[in-house]
């Protein structure tokens, strides 16, 4: 079972074939695609890879375009880094459906959050990790910590300490911006890596550098070079770097800012952001939106479409502003 978790976790979108968008539309995967950004994902040095997120439309696909999906992945890496496959459901049989399937094919873990229907309560929402836990115990779970996803408050120091008792697989946890990270490293006795992003993850490492030994990114499908060199910088505890990279990484994103620190506001929109924003770096293809989620204004279009174009910019200059734009 995979407990250590090291270096930049690749988040990819689940590509997807034009006519995607359509509601009647099956075998919407783009394969091809999907094998191609994740050989060049591999060979840039990513350490890991995270699947069937919310950008990787987990919640929009039809079950025969999960499974090919999966199935690509997995044949795709071969066990030459960790793979953790997202496996939340409307409930518990489904996901339990899809948990079986990833152990069949040797997924290192899930990503998995809480059901989508009905709001848990603190007590349903461990029993929950630890029935999975139990169930499945040789798969690693990733705690998808997502507050306005799954309504529910991740931040709750009590829930980790009992989830760190109740359920032994859980291993890391997928948070943005974990409060009190000293803390909750205490409350779980470190068993559980609360793994950043590439733009909080200077965040963590000045609270806990001995923990921050990984970080995931969406933003890795634009390119996994800034967020690869921020965690070359947090290995090597070269705080100038990680410091000038931190802000690198902050102009980059920038034009999508005010968008993502509004929860309520991101919650609507994140599916469309994270895949303009991708498309238009170059560096994948993610293809249409799957229905519902296809509605973005066009104003957080165009800052979606600058924030990749910023990060290609940024990529192209050795993970430095250009100097053309420095102070913009």
């Amino acid at each position: 079972m995979l407990t250590s978790y090291e270096g930049l976790y690749a988040i990819i979108p689940t590509p997807a074939k034009e006519g995607a968008g359509h509601l009647l539309a099956r075998d919407t995967v783009d394969l091809d695609e999907t094998s191609r950004v994740i050989e060049k994902l591999i060979a840039a040095g990513a350490g890991g890879l995270i699947t069937l997120g919310t950008t990787g439309e987990c919640a929009t696909l039809g079950e025969d375009d999960y499974r090919a999906f999966v199935d690509c992945v997995l044949d795709t890496v071969s066990r030459r880094i960790p793979v953790l496959v997202g496996t939340t459901a409307l409930g518990g049989h489904q996901t339990a459906s899809r948990m079986k399937y990833i152990r069949e094919r040797r997924a290192d873990g899930t990503l998995l959050g809480l059901p989508i229907w009905q709001p848990l309560t603190q007590r349903e929402a461990v029993d929950w990790y630890a029935s999975m836990s139990e169930a499945f115990p040789e798969i690693a779970i990733m705690v998808y910590a997502n507050a306005r996803a799954f309504r529910f408050d991740f931040s709750n120091l009590a829930f980790w300490e009992e989830v760190g008792r109740a359920a032994p697989t859980v291993t890391s946890a997928k948070m943005s911006r974990p409060k009190d990270l000293p803390e909750l490293i205490r409350q779980t006795g470190g068993r559980i890596n609360f793994m950043p992003n590439e733009s909080t993850v200077h965040s963590a490492y000045a609270l806990s550098p001995e923990t921050t030994t990984a970080c995931w990114a969406t933003a890795a499908a634009m390119d996994p070079k800034p967020a690869l060199a921020i965690m070359d910088a947090v290995r090597r505890r070269d705080e100038l770097a990680v410091s000038a990279l931190s802000a690198a990484i902050a102009w980059a994103n920038d034009p999508v800012d005010v968008i993502i620190k509004d929860p309520d506001v991101f919650a609507k929109f994140n599916i469309q952001v994270e895949k303009t924003r991708i498309a238009a770096a170059g560096y994948c293809k993610p293809g249409p939106c799957r229905p519902p989620y296809d509605d973005l204004p066009a104003d957080f279009r165009a800052a979606a479409e600058e924030c990749g174009r910023r990060w290609a910019a940024l990529c192209a200059n050795d993970c430095k502003v250009p100097a053309a734009v420095q102070g913009t």
